[in-house]
């Protein structure tokens, strides 16, 4: 699969590159089978539903979460949601 490494400035859609870079791998691969390439869709999970995915952790949940605030979203099931 090749990654979408083009961002056009102001695109609406966000690609697999706003992932955070430190992402382990394991954590990334599982995203994107499950079919999550973005944060957008992200914000739209709880971080219990990530959770189920295999080779997502809690240093991965953590890295999610910074990454989400960053761009100004949460978790469904953050408080600040």
């Amino acid at each position: 699969m090749k990654k979408n490494t083009q961002l056009a400035t102001g695109q609406a859609a966000q690609t697999i590159d706003d992932l955070p870079q430190r992402l382990a791998a394991p954590a990334r691969r599982a995203l994107v089978g499950a079919g999550y390439t973005s944060l957008a869709q992200l914000s739209a999970l709880t971080e219990n539903e990530l959770l189920q995915l295999h080779g997502m952790g809690p240093k991965a949940i953590s890295q999610l979460r910074q990454a989400l605030a960053a761009a100004g979203m949460s978790f469904a099931d953050s408080p600040t949601n």
